[in-house]
C-alpha cells in the first residue's frame, strides 16, 4: 500500500530546494551534477555516485533511453553504452535502494516518459521513494499531459521538475514556474545538451526573467562546463546543471569530485 505523506511533513522533494538554497546562502550557485546511470560501467556506478555527491549539491541521474530528444552526442553515447551493458530501470532503483551509505546529496532521475510507463506508474513512486529518489525530470512530458504522473509522485512527496526555455512565452513561463517542484530547470538554449554556452547578456536577462516569476530556486542547464560560466551566472540563478562535461570526465576515468570542486567560484 502506498503511504500518503500529509501536508506539513518533510517530503523528499523538500530536500532539493533546501540543498540549492543552502549553497546559495553560502554565496555561490548550487551545482547539480549529472551522470548517466550505468556509465562508464555498472560495476562502478555507486562509487561514482558517491564521489559526485561529495561535491554536487544535487545529483541528477540520467535514465538511458534508446530515442532521446534533448540529449547531445556525449549523453547519447553514454546512454547507448549503458544500454549495451545491460542497464534497466529496475537495476538502477535496486542499486539506489541497497546503496550504503546513501548519497550525501538529494538524487533526481532524468528520464523520458517511456521507461517510466514501462516500469509501471502504479508502483514507480513508492519504489522510487524507497530508493531515495527526491524528484523526476521528464523532458518529453508536456505539462498538459502530466496530471497522472504529478498525482502519482505527489502521493509520496516526490518532485516533478518543470523545464523552461528562452522561447517559452511569459504566460506559460509563469505557469510552469508555479507548477514546478524542487527547482525550475531553465534551459540556456534551444537545441540539445552538450554545446558550450558563452553566457551572453541575453541569457542572463532570460534567467532574471525566470527568477522573477519562480517561487522556488532556478537552475540553469545545457552547456555549462567551466568555472567562468558558473561565475557569470552567479546572482542570476540559484544553481547550475553540469551534464555533458561531467559525463566526459567519467568517460576519461578522471576524478569527478575534483572536477566539480573546480567549478565552484
Amino acid at each position: 500500500m502506498t503511504t500518503l505523506i500529509t501536508t506539513g511533513t518533510a517530503q523528499p522533494r523538500d530536500s532539493i530546494s533546501a540543498a540549492i538554497k543552502a549553497a546559495a546562502a553560502s554565496g555561490r550557485p548550487a551545482v547539480v551534477g549529472f551522470m548517466t546511470a550505468g556509465f562508464p560501467d555498472r560495476a562502478h556506478f555507486t562509487q561514482n555516485l558517491r564521489e559526485i555527491a561529495t561535491e554536487a549539491d544535487v545529483v541528477e541521474i540520467g535514465v538511458p533511453f534508446s530515442d532521446p530528444m534533448a540529449d547531445g552526442a556525449t549523453i547519447q553515447r553514454a546512454s547507448f553504452a549503458s544500454l549495451q551493458g545491460g542497464f534497466t530501470l529496475t537495476w538502477l532503483l535496486n542499486e539506489l535502494e541497497t546503496m550504503q551509505p546513501r548519497p550525501q546529496a538529494p538524487v533526481l532521475l532524468m528520464s523520458y516518459l517511456n521507461p517510466l510507463l514501462a516500469f509501471g506508474l502504479e508502483r514507480l513512486p513508492e519504489v522510487a521513494r524507497q530508493a531515495g529518489v527526491s524528484g523526476f525530470i521528464i523532458p518529453d512530458l508536456p505539462y498538459e499531459e502530466s496530471a497522472d504522473m504529478r498525482a502519482a509522485l505527489d502521493r509520496v512527496g516526490i518532485a516533478l521538475v518543470q523545464m523552461v526555455t528562452p522561447v517559452t512565452p511569459d504566460k506559460r513561463l509563469r505557469m510552469l514556474c508555479e507548477a514546478s517542484q524542487g527547482f525550475v530547470y531553465a534551459v540556456t538554449m534551444t537545441g540539445t545538451t552538450g554545446k558550450s554556452v558563452a553566457v551572453p547578456d541575453e541569457v542572463l536577462d532570460y534567467m532574471d526573467r525566470v527568477k522573477s516569476m519562480s517561487p522556488i530556486p532556478v537552475c540553469a542547464g545545457f552547456g555549462i562546463r567551466t568555472a567562468e560560466q558558473v561565475t557569470r551566472m552567479q546572482g542570476h540563478v540559484d544553481g547550475v546543471v553540469v551534464g555533458s562535461a561531467l559525463v566526459e570526465v567519467l568517460e576519461r576515468g578522471e576524478d569527478p569530485a575534483k572536477f566539480l570542486h573546480g567549478l565552484k567560484p
